[in-house]
């Protein structure tokens, strides 16, 4: 698994082992930040983190601080890896615990601009997650970005938050929701 974009493009990133994690995998990364466009100076919050592909995709191409989230150890241990090996220690925040509590309680490094949930798929912990999001710790134009199998969609909307795109890869699916703009923020 490696980095497909930015300074840090080719890069090789560890992942934990096992079955518990399903990492990104490198053409799913590579179209979400097509679609994304320029994160440059763009805070992340990286829920379920696994690896931290996802968020450490986004600082490879500019995004000024990364926060990761997971219960998981190995996985913790993966993203603080990745994150040393790459230098990027000084621009990242990992957060160890239960990304549902942690959406509702992070305080600190927001307000954040991109969000990706990927959790274990064949779960509501997405929806979860992002309902426990406090509306005022998104930017106004923050963009959700959430990773899950085609029989397991997000409802739309979800919360403040509208479906604006959905992209199909295989069996993953990626759904993309911003702020409704009839919801006050």
């Amino acid at each position: 698994m490696r980095i497909v974009g930015g300074n840090l493009r080719g890069r090789v990133l560890r992942a934990p082992g096992g079955a518990a994690t399903r990492p990104t995998s490198e053409k799913v990364r590579e179209a979400v930040f097509n679609i994304l466009g320029a994160v440059d100076g763009d805070r992340v919050l990286d829920l379920f983190a696994g690896s931290g592909a996802l968020g450490l995709e986004a600082l490879s191409r500019g995004a000024a601080h990364a926060t990761f989230v997971d219960a998981a150890r190995p996985a913790l241990t993966a993203i603080r890896g990745n994150l040393r090996e790459l230098g990027l220690d000084a621009r990242a925040t990992v957060v160890p615990g239960d990304a549902v509590a942690a959406a509702a309680r992070l305080k600190a490094d927001g307000p954040w601009r991109l969000v990706f949930v990927d959790p274990p798929y064949r779960s509501d912990l997405a929806t979860r997650a992002v309902l426990a999001l406090p509306c005022e710790r998104l930017a106004t134009d923050a963009v959700v970005v959430i990773e899950h199998d085609r029989h397991n969609a997000p409802p739309d909307p979800l919360g403040s938050l509208l479906r604006t795109d959905l992209r199909r890869y295989g069996d993953t699916v990626i759904s993309f929701f911003v702020r409704s703009r009839e919801v006050p923020a």
